[in-house]
């Protein structure tokens, strides 16, 4: 791998340069540069540099916080968020950035988000326009809470059942069918675009426009035709279910959170 330029965009100066030291310790032949301070600083850097590979982001700045700064500039850039507040729902930025680091740095926790960083550094999804919209989504509801279960109806009863039971939710012919790690099928009067919006991240993937899945359900997956990957989960589905190449480097993100 060529040498790396990497910026460090963090409001409090000891933090900062404790990260410095730290990335330039683990990765001596990087290009480490720090930006102090706020969305205004970062955005005008952006301005008159070229676009790093790789970006240490501190999740709260002195004039706003990261979904600030990367509205306003879309950077082509790896992201690794850093933060020192666990009460923001920031495991989800794991799947959908490299990964995110809690303040004070653990020299292990960095190491092991570079090393991510290394084994996706080739893909294409990191440079696309799809990258940057999961992260600005996810940082939009870091603080939402997600759904935990749905009201079902039969034909003389009703009853709850919970998020967590669900292995997937798929759509057939406008109707959304949630099924149960038994096997049960159940009608669910939500598309899976309301669904997205409403299930945890970290534990539901949308794999493709017709189905939703819950990281319990995934038994194995392959390799399949032209960058794509095929899924085998459980209960089995009755047809194959097919990752589309650009959402494949995602898939594997989020499998290995």
């Amino acid at each position: 791998m060529k040498p790396l330029n990497v910026i460090i965009i963090e409001d409090e100066i000891p933090a900062a340069r404790l990260l410095h030291s730290m990335v330039s310790s683990l990765r001596p032949e990087w290009k480490v540069e720090i930006v102090y301070g706020s969305v205004d600083d970062a955005v005008e850097w952006f301005t008159s540099h070229q676009q790093p590979d790789l970006i240490f982001l501190d999740i709260h700045l002195t004039d706003g916080d990261a979904f600030d700064f990367l509205s306003a500039v879309h950077p082509r850039s790896a992201i690794i968020f850093t933060t020192a507040y666990d009460q923001y729902a920031i495991r989800a930025f794991s799947v959908n950035s490299i990964d995110y680091i809690l303040k004070p740095v653990n020299e292990e926790h960095l190491s092991n988000a570079i090393i991510k960083y290394e084994s996706l550094y080739s893909q294409k999804w990191l440079q696309s326009e799809e990258y940057m919209e999961t992260l600005l989504e996810a940082l939009k509801h870091s603080d939402k809470k997600y759904r935990s279960r749905f009201l079902i109806s039969g034909s003389n009863e009703f009853w709850s059942l919970q998020v967590e039971d669900v292995a997937y939710f798929y759509s057939e012919e406008k109707t959304t069918f949630a099924v149960t790690s038994g096997g049960r099928e159940h009608i669910v009067d939500l598309s899976l675009n309301r669904l997205e919006e409403q299930l945890n991240p970290e534990l539901f993937f949308r794999v493709n426009r017709q189905m939703i899945l819950n990281i319990d359900a995934v038994d194995r997956a392959t390799p399949y035709f032209k960058g794509r990957i095929k899924v085998m989960v459980h209960p089995v589905f009755k047809s194959d279910i097919i990752i589309s190449e650009g959402k494949a480097s995602a898939f594997k993100v989020w499998l290995n959170y």
